[in-house]
């Protein structure tokens, strides 16, 4: 078999971002990074995936950690690679729609502290909502990788993603990510996307995989035949599965052929010896459950994304369900079903997942409906790329005639400036003020405490929730992010 692409594979390392994000709910710190950016930015990369995703929010509630302080310190260490974020389109980083205002101001302030590349994706992949945060990327000097959500069902085929991609590419897309979080994407089929791609779209294709499924190195291999120009891998500590596959595994692969990425295997192993510290010490703390590093094919029944599965465990653990594991992820894809198949990415997880766990704990489906479960069936994430179940759609309160039709965010007013006014006694910067109008909840606490610094007191232990009560489930939404 013969290459398609004689140019060398380019990587991208999550080693900062997804790695941890997937297998560990987020929780690396800035501490455990600076020893090693040094290093992992003389290895070559085409960049460092870094920033964005939910490392936003799991700075301020669980690190005592300023999510745009950690993006200048890594910026002030990585002087040659490019940093990359993942950025949700019109929901920023955030789990609802934001004024073109908001998003705007956010493109322009993660370009001014260090970012380089927006992976720009909506969960439903309705490209209205993409709109804002490409123009604004471009306008502020940004690469936009516009990013399709892959996943499977009776609407998404192969046709469908490259009438997508071609759209993508003529809203100004500088490059096309494939985006499959829950290891979907077979190897055989990898082959033939990418090469329909490359077939229709000038800008280079980027793929993003996991190895939930155990087949993301073989994705990886087969695309890099089809022509792929990047790919996303994390280091050996943090890798496979429900994370990316190993890069030094992936580099050692094509070395010597006409793919060779011509990085350096050595300085790779330094960085790895930081990281399996870092690796260990987040299993020690409770973080990274060793559930989430093993193959599980039943991923491709049920399409949950890698970050998904670690966050559930943990949503089913505080609710004192963890038995009810495997049952959550039967009822989910029928609940995605019911709502219309919306791939499984954030936020459209959260809802499809969340809804999942209350169905199943509380004994009855649609007891009970989270907002945001209403809000993703009124429309107001954007068009469900298929049909919803109107009997559901009826139990949870809603009219035809209430359905949204039109860009969600056009029906929101600018609302920057009322940020600035709502919370003007407690920003000291317009980086606060995103912040704060972002996690509203989060923020205010993490600055106070981060303006005030007074000596730590030791946390009282957390009382379970019951499970029976679905205030207490719906809660656990906020930790069930990725």
């Amino acid at each position: 078999m013969e290459f398609l692409s004689n140019k060398p594979l380019l990587i991208t390392d999550t080693i900062l971002r997804d790695a941890h994000q997937s297998q560990a709910a987020t929780r690396m710190t800035i501490d455990d990074m600076l020893p090693a950016l040094e290093l992992l930015d003389s290895i070559g990369y085409y960049s460092l995936e870094c920033w964005g995703g939910a490392t936003f929010d799991a700075c301020m509630r669980f690190l005592n950690e300023d999510p745009w302080q950690r993006l200048r310190t890594i910026r002030s260490h990585v002087k040659n690679t490019k940093l990359q974020m993942l950025f949700r389109g019109q929901n920023i980083l955030g789990y609802k729609h934001y004024a073109d205002d908001v998003v705007d101001a956010f493109c322009a302030k993660s370009i001014e502290n260090g970012i380089d590349i927006i992976r720009i994706f909506d969960a439903l992949n309705d490209v209205r909502n993409l709109e804002q945060a490409i123009k604004s990327t471009k306008k502020y000097g940004g690469q936009v990788e516009a990013t399709l959500s892959y996943t499977i069902s009776p609407i998404h085929d192969e046709a469908y993603f490259v009438k997508l991609a071609k759209e993508l590419e003529q809203m100004g897309a500088d490059s096309i990510c494939i985006k499959d979080m829950a290891n979907l994407l077979l190897p055989m089929d990898a082959y033939s996307l990418v090469k329909a791609l490359k077939d229709t779209v000038k800008v280079p294709i980027h793929l993003h995989t996991h190895n939930t499924t155990g087949t993301g190195d073989m994705v990886y291999l087969m695309a890099a035949y089809a022509g792929v120009d990047i790919v996303d891998t994390a280091l050996s500590p943090l890798a496979n599965g429900t994370s990316q596959p190993a890069t030094e595994s992936l580099v050692a692969t094509l070395k010597g052929t006409a793919r060779d990425p011509g990085l350096s295997l050595d300085k790779m192993s330094d960085a790895a010896v930081h990281f399996r510290k870092v690796a260990q010490r987040l299993q020690d703390a409770g973080n990274l459950n060793p559930k989430v590093l093993r193959v599980d094919t039943n991923t491709l029944r049920y399409q949950v994304p890698g970050g998904m599965l670690s966050n559930l465990i943990s949503q089913l653990k505080e609710a004192g369900k963890e038995d009810k594991y495997y049952d959550v992820l039967a009822e989910i894809p029928r609940v995605r079903k019911d709502f219309g198949y919306p791939p499984l990415v954030t936020p459209s997880s959260q809802i499809v997942g969340t809804q999942a766990v209350m169905n199943v704990i509380l004994g009855e489906r649609y007891k009970t409906f989270p907002k945001e479960s209403k809000a993703m069936l009124r429309g107001e994430y954007g068009q469900l790329p298929g049909e919803v179940n109107n009997e559901v759609r009826a139990k949870a309160g809603i009219a035809p005639e209430d359905v949204i039709t039109c860009r969600p965010a056009d029906l929101l007013e600018p609302e920057l400036e009322k940020y600035r006014a709502e919370f003007k006694d407690l920003a000291k910067s317009d980086e606060d003020v995103l912040s704060l109008a972002l996690f509203p909840q989060v923020a205010p606490k993490f600055l106070q405490k981060r303006d005030n610094p007074t000596p730590a007191e030791p946390a009282a232990p957390a009382a379970p929730a019951k499970a029976a009560d679905p205030n207490a489930v719906r809660e656990l939404y906020v930790e069930y992010k990725f």
